[in-house]
């Protein structure tokens, strides 16, 4: 089902597609940190995060509730899946969670529920949406009304935080969309250790902007200026990768590239950027 389809019949179903499912133990660990950053965690009068398409396993939504509560202790996650039997096998998890036989704390507020693009929330409205490696599997076209669908949830001052990841986890890329369905802002977030050139990531670009990859567009522009600032940096790799990264960032913040945050964004691998440095010509 397209994103701009609505559910017909008594009974709403879902909507969307189930995703693969493909996830793991600590995959979204970037994506993660990133989230916990974000000063709409802290100053959100409701503190409650969704976790949509999940996959698989609630491994995500229950990791992800562990690093956000590090910061804002009384964060609520809801996992949302399209697929019933997804959803029952993450609350199996989370019993084993109450009962103790987790390394995650037995009282985590992480709950799970059928749910897609409509984002069933009981009535309250998310500070954050998560969608990781939702979206991949979509048109491009079917994007905007995916995040205007999501967004439409969010409290005023939310955000959803939508992208993709390699199965790893290694190399990461996502665009904040503000609660007008606005995007805001691209981070892209790598490992940086046996890192060959940041370009890599343009295989994990999200789907608004994988196919622009291309000469004459801005993200392609983007890439090509990254990697040149990493090969330039090279020098710098005797003090570690980070330093090397660092170095590369600010270079291209001293090169007028107008990159966002500051080091301590940087040493993680990350870059962000303002979105109109990277939106679709």
């Amino acid at each position: 089902m397209s994103p701009r389809e609505r559910p017909t019949g008594s009974v709403a179903r879902p909507v969307g597609r189930p995703t693969r499912g493909t996830t793991g133990t600590n995959r979204l660990r970037r994506n993660d940190r990133y989230l916990a950053s974000l000063p709409v965690l802290r100053t959100a009068a409701d503190p409650l995060v969704v976790d949509l398409g999940y996959g698989a396993s609630g491994i995500t939504a229950l990791e992800l509730h562990a690093r956000l509560a590090a910061v804002r202790p009384d964060v609520e996650v809801l996992g949302l899946e399209i697929d019933p039997e997804r959803v029952a096998r993450a609350r199996d998890q989370l019993t084993q969670v109450r009962a103790g036989q987790t390394r995650f704390p037995v009282d985590a507020r992480v709950d799970f529920a059928v749910g897609g693009f409509e984002v069933p929330a009981s009535g309250r409205r998310p500070a954050l949406i998560r969608a990781m490696n939702v979206l991949r599997q979509y048109d491009e076209g079917d994007v905007v009304d995916a995040w205007r669908r999501m967004t439409t949830r969010l409290a005023p001052d939310g955000l959803l935080v939508e992208g993709t990841c390699d199965e790893l986890g290694r190399v990461c890329a996502w665009i904040d969309v503000g609660a007008d369905a606005t995007p805001q802002r691209l981070t892209i977030s790598l490992r940086m250790r046996d890192l060959a050139a940041p370009s890599i990531v343009a295989e994990r670009l999200p789907k608004a902007l994988i196919h622009h990859n291309v000469p004459g567009e801005r993200v392609h522009d983007l890439l090509q200026r990254v990697d040149r600032a990493w090969e330039r940096a090279a020098s710098v790799g005797t003090f570690g990768p980070q330093q090397r990264w660092i170095a590369a960032v600010q270079a291209l913040r001293d090169d007028g590239l107008p990159v966002l945050g500051g080091r301590t964004r940087w040493r993680l691998g990350e870059l962000t950027v303002p979105w109109a440095a990277v939106a679709p010509a």
